[in-house]
């Protein structure tokens, strides 16, 4: 098989071809660069898809929701976007189209370079399902380890939680942030789709966290302080 060494000038909207060794994925993730194409790798078969208009609009308000998260509730939030993670004695690798490391950000060695060979995976990947992968990631943030997805499918939103025989089960509230309920992030997605600048995004997405989020927030961190005394 001929290694890329360059982009193509454009490529279909999605692309996959079998028989791919580790090198050549690797290679490919060289000549992609920082280009807006998701590689996708899994034990020999390579995806290559670039994405919709609106699955970068959602991706876009989704790390933006995250980040005000953060920003509000001094939660300790580090957003990765799309980093390529992969572990080459899994024979995967993929770039989520946003995922978060959350609390105790001392976790990671060097934030220059998260390797997931000595490295913990993020806690929350966030899919938008727009525009469907071929392969099954599911499957491989489940070998990775990550332990929450979240999966939008243009929709209905999917919590995705990573159980003890490391496979996902469907749940309807999240663990890593148990206090957001996703069926309220609608507006804003609607919101920025109809053509709301960022920062009118963020003034919104402000004001949600602080009427909605918040009391929910602080009721469960007085649970969890409450279960820590008494245990």
């Amino acid at each position: 098989m001929n290694i890329l060494v360059q982009p193509p000038a454009a490529i279909p909207q999605r692309f996959v071809v079998h028989g791919v060794d580790w090198q050549t994925y690797e290679k490919t993730l060289e000549a992609f660069g920082n280009q807006p194409i998701r590689i996708t790798y899994d034990r020999g078969s390579l995806e290559l898809m670039s994405p919709l208009t609106i699955h970068e609009i959602y991706k876009r308000c989704l790390g933006l929701l995250l980040a005000v998260l953060d920003r509000e509730l001094k939660i300790g939030i580090k957003g990765l976007a799309s980093t390529t993670f992969r572990r080459r004695d899994l024979d995967r690798g993929l770039e989520p189209d946003e995922c978060f490391y959350v609390g105790k950000l001392d976790r990671v060695h060097d934030w220059g370079d998260v390797d997931l060979s000595i490295d913990p995976p993020p806690d929350l990947a966030l899919e938008v399902d727009v525009t469907r992968s071929c392969l099954n990631r599911l499957e491989i943030y489940a070998a990775l380890g990550v332990p929450e997805v979240w999966r939008f499918d243009g929709e209905n939103w999917h919590i995705h939680c990573l159980s003890a025989n490391q496979a996902y089960e469907e749940q309807l509230q999240s663990n890593v942030l148990p206090f957001v309920a996703l069926a309220e992030v609608a507006p804003f997605l609607e919101l920025t789709t109809g053509g709301a600048s960022d920062g009118e995004l963020m003034d919104q997405l402000h004001q949600w966290v602080k009427d909605r989020v918040r009391p929910r927030w602080e009721a469960y961190s007085a649970q969890q302080s409450a279960a820590r005394t008494n245990g």
